[in-house]
């Protein structure tokens, strides 16, 4: 891969994200003739998108970056049938209405990552349900269908995964790769798009999309997938305790959201400055060579890169501050996350400590208190039966933490 000569693909092999490529020299051949165009698709199954979907959205940031123009699609039409791709189970259907609110929701963090605009690279966000819901599904069928064989189909992970586990597919499901392929031929055609990118696991998709175009518009395009992003203890990126990373500020605070980055594993450091900023290569390499407690200086960067990237410099700012006075001791942090309870009447203290996040049963909490990480104000809990009052306020607030690291304020509601 030494002779590649395209900035997007120099950036992209020199920073980790490729996992797999269709044609690595045509491919760079084409992005050396100017401006192209690229896309990935993003089913709008929540009103935010996790950090699972940030090494994608970084991908189409760096396209942009390098002169090209992305398209983030949104799948209006596909969140309708849902994507078997690395699922045990079946997605639950969800509404026209609904999906149309998830859409506006993860549009947030593509205004702040991506620059949009009518000009031969600003980006451009799509629905493929634009073209999907007025297909005619038998003529589709006509058309599309003899292009795709059912051998070939149950070779894809994404089938043989489900049929491996004994798990049900849906005929409904099974559709889904068509409509993909479908979408990189639509995409080809109105948009001249002649790439797609995703993780790993939509490698079968891509190449499905690419042969049917080939066969239908006789256009050559290109496929580009990313390794699995797995952490130093071989899981997988984002995968916490207290269940996903979101994306969106009113789904995960910009605090909560520095401390993810914040208390990156010494082993990822590396790896997680390369994929989720843009620091220099030369930076990121002193960054990760440093020893012992000097790392925690490297983590603290990167958590300040990424929410910048993300949330924007402010909140940044605003969350490596409340870091700093919250483990100096200053329990009014104005921007730790902030829940309400009836304090007047009483809460047990098994019950703030779930309300906050911290735990998500009574015996993850009992273990918590039992193994003396459960703190109010600072002072370690010791009895499972306290009732957290207005007593306990310190000023308008009372402190919640769980550990060093987790902290979060409960107010009088």
């Amino acid at each position: 891969m030494s002779t590649i000569k395209s900035d997007f693909l120099n950036i992209m092999q020199s920073r980790g994200y490729i996992h797999q490529v269709t044609d690595l020299e045509g491919l760079d051949a084409k992005l050396m003739e100017g401006p192209q165009t690229a896309y990935i698709g993003f089913d709008a199954t929540a009103d935010s998108l996790h950090i699972g979907s940030l090494v994608q959205i970084m991908m189409l940031r760096w396209f942009q970056k390098c002169g090209h123009k992305p398209i983030a699609l949104m799948g209006g039409g596909t969140t309708k049938v849902g994507d078997p791709s690395g699922k045990d189970e079946s997605r639950q259907l969800l509404t026209e209405e609904k999906i149309q609110s998830n859409i506006q929701g993860i549009r947030s963090v593509f205004d702040q990552l991506l620059s949009f605009g009518d000009g031969k690279t600003d980006a451009v966000m799509v629905n493929n349900d634009d073209w999907l819901s007025g297909l005619h599904y038998i003529e589709l069928l006509r058309d599309v269908g003899p292009h795709f064989t059912i051998n070939r189909m149950m070779t894809f992970d994404s089938v043989k995964l489900r049929l491996d586990r004994e798990q049900p597919l849906t005929f409904l499901e099974f559709n889904y790769m068509i409509l993909q392929a479908y979408d990189f031929m639509e995409l080809a055609k109105r948009h001249g798009c002649l790439l797609q990118m995703g993780g790993s696991d939509q490698w079968g998709n891509i190449v499905n999309g690419m042969e049917l175009s080939r066969r239908m518009i006789s256009k050559q395009l290109f496929g580009l997938t990313t390794p699995l992003i797995t952490t130093a203890d071989g899981k997988k990126m984002g995968k916490t305790a207290d269940g996903a990373v979101w994306l969106n500020e009113d789904k995960k605070s910009s605090y909560d959201y520095w401390q993810f980055w914040r208390n990156t594993q010494d082993a990822d450091v590396g790896k997680f400055l390369r994929l989720f900023t843009e620091l220099p290569l030369d930076e990121v390499e002193k960054l990760e060579a440093l020893q012992g407690q000097e790392i925690n200086e490297a983590k603290i960067i990167l958590a300040n890169e990424a929410t910048s990237l993300c949330r924007g410099t402010e909140a940044a700012v605003r969350a490596a501050e409340t870091a700093k006075k919250t483990f100096s001791g200053n329990a009014a942090a104005a921007e730790l996350p902030t829940f309400t309870a009836d304090l007047e009447t009483g809460v047990p203290v098994i019950e703030i400590f779930k309300l906050v996040g911290f735990g998500a049963s009574n015996g993850e909490i009992r273990r918590l208190i039992k193994g003396g990480g459960a703190k109010i104000n600072d002072q370690r809990v010791a009895d499972e039966t306290v009732i957290i009052t207005s007593a306990h306020l310190d000023g308008n607030t009372v402190k919640v933490s769980s550990g060093k690291k987790k902290h979060a304020l409960v107010k009088q509601g």
